[in-house]
């Protein structure tokens, strides 16, 4: 039965300044690379036949720090498709100030609703979008074949996918909270249906 395991990347520059990434290309904190490290950690015993990652950088050094770290090759697949959210014009800015900005009630909704984006960014409805295609004509595809596979990204694309895998709502799936660094591992039968789920700690 395949494996299917899921990495939000490690703790990135922005993160730890409390400020919107989206698309922008920030390096991991070296607690970033930790959590990479316990990551792999958490994910040992377990052999991946391909990876995924984002076109971002922060994803791709928790990646290969994860992958060096259980001693690994796979083939690694790159692909925007899996990139964080866009956040528009709110991209850069600490999250305190956007809210003294443009209003904390205001900041909220484009934060935690499903369908309403930032100005001209994404929502998560319309980062799912891209991610969800991108998922079936790939990674499911690998999964057919028997292969585990590995998905490191962002914690919206990782969004995206925990709303297919786990059939959540688009509600549901905002207040998901999805640590950076901490794996969650799903058994799927070769058709992709879900067998169990497991979040794999250190």
């Amino acid at each position: 039965m395949p494996i299917l395991a899921l990495v939000r990347h490690g703790q990135s520059l922005w993160n730890h300044e409390n400020r919107f990434t989206g698309f922008v290309d920030v390096p991991l904190t070296e607690q970033g690379r930790g959590e990479a490290r316990k990551a792999a950690d958490a994910l040992k015993g377990l052999k991946f036949d391909v990876a995924y990652t984002s076109a971002l950088s922060r994803a791709q050094e928790t990646l290969a720090i994860l992958l060096d770290t259980l001693g690994q090759r796979p083939p690694v697949i790159r692909d925007a498709a899996l990139n964080e959210r866009h956040y528009g014009d709110l991209q850069g800015l600490n999250k305190a100030d956007a809210a003294k900005e443009f209003g904390e009630k205001q900041v909220h909704i484009w934060r935690r609703s499903f369908d309403v984006p930032p100005p001209n960014g994404e929502s998560l409805e319309m980062t799912a979008k891209r991610v969800l295609p991108f998922y079936d004509r790939a990674i499911a595809g690998d999964l057919r074949q028997g292969k585990n596979v590995l998905v490191v990204a962002h914690g919206n694309s990782n969004r995206s996918l925990v709303m297919r895998l786990d059939k959540l709502s688009g509600e549901a799936v905002v207040a998901l909270e999805l640590a950076t660094g901490v794996p969650v591992v799903y058994d799927v039968t070769t058709e992709g249906q879900v067998v169990s789920k497991r979040g794999a700690t250190p």
